[in-house]
């Protein structure tokens, strides 16, 4: 396992210097044979855009380093309301409140080590499997039809002048948008540190939550779960390099992103030659193939709602 602690120099020059890798874009189609999710890409074009959000983010990753040092960590369990956006051209895009409560239901049973599959970590990682302690519930739906075909990656659909839906209580509330986005892309996510006003997660309407077999092999969720993860501060867990660092103590380093289901053990050929975490929510294996987060992402997670953390305000 990977031993990494950064300085607040070395986490800026992360941010501010990440490289150009093009995230999988597969062909537009009623089921994406690879995962492609967008988070990075948009976290480079907010960093061109905005460029105090590099000091921004530095400093969370300073408060995080801190609170993972001295061990002032949540200790009671986080309970976050949820808001959906749904924009919606077709009946299929107008995904209806069952399959929503369905995304929650995953997020649940994701973050509370309740997923069936949980039992399935190799015995190789079920000493840092973790139960992250976090739950979230429905708070509202707000449905608005749509011309649009896709809505792309440039958050457009969380701004009410193109046509989107401006999100709700940001500070207080997470906000997921169900959208058709287009360009292979299933979702996409928010680091801390960005602003209120596109705080949130996108999710494609055909991966959002228990989307049928129609929409296999991400149909069971896992999407979002990915998703709420980097909303939390959780980074790919390759890194977005090859043989990059996640910023987690306790996950292997990997050389890049993983695909489909491989077959255990996946070794990487990076330092050291670790069998590679793939089963891990932060990998881009399809749904029925990612089933944990570690204690030190869970550890990641819980320093941004401890007092002066960037989700302070969701409380404990």
């Amino acid at each position: 396992m990977k031993k990494v602690l950064l300085s607040a120099i070395t986490a800026l020059l992360l941010f501010s210097c990440q490289n150009d890798q093009t995230e999988s874009k597969g062909s537009d189609v009623s089921a994406i044979a690879r995962r492609g999710c967008a988070s990075q890409e948009v976290l480079e074009a907010q960093l061109k855009a905005d460029p105090t959000l590099a000091i921004r983010m530095n400093e969370i990753e300073a408060f995080t380093n801190k609170a993972m040092l001295t061990g002032k960590l949540v200790n009671g369990k986080v309970q976050i309301p949820v808001v959906v956006n749904v924009l919606y051209r077709t009946t299929a895009q107008n995904i209806s409140n069952a399959q929503i409560q369905s995304q929650i239901d995953v997020l649940n049973k994701d973050f509370n080590a309740l997923n069936s599959d949980y039992n399935s970590v190799p015995a190789l990682f079920a000493g840092v499997k973790a139960n992250v302690g976090i739950s979230f519930v429905l708070d509202q739906v707000i449905r608005k039809s749509t011309t649009k075909t896709s809505w792309g990656t440039n958050d457009a659909m969380k701004k009410t002048a193109q046509g989107g839906l401006a999100p709700t209580s940001p500070t207080t509330k997470l906000n997921l948008w169900s959208c058709a986005i287009g360009g292979g892309i299933l979702g996409y996510a928010q680091f801390p540190g960005g602003s209120s006003a596109t705080d949130g997660v996108v999710i494609d309407s055909k991966y959002f939550g228990l989307s049928g077999s129609a929409n296999a092999p991400f149909n069971l969720g896992r999407t979002g779960t990915h998703e709420v993860g980097h909303w939390m501060n959780l980074r790919h867990i390759w890194g977005d390099a090859t043989c990059g660092s996640d910023l987690v103590s306790d996950t292997p380093t990997h050389n890049t992103a993983n695909y489909g289901v491989p077959a255990y053990p996946h070794y990487s050929t990076c330092s050291g030659t670790p069998v590679e975490m793939t089963m891990n929510y932060m990998d881009y294996t399809d749904d029925n193939g990612m089933y944990m987060f570690s204690n030190g992402q869970k550890t990641r997670m819980a320093a941004v709602f401890l007092s002066g953390g960037p989700r302070a305000a969701f409380g404990i």
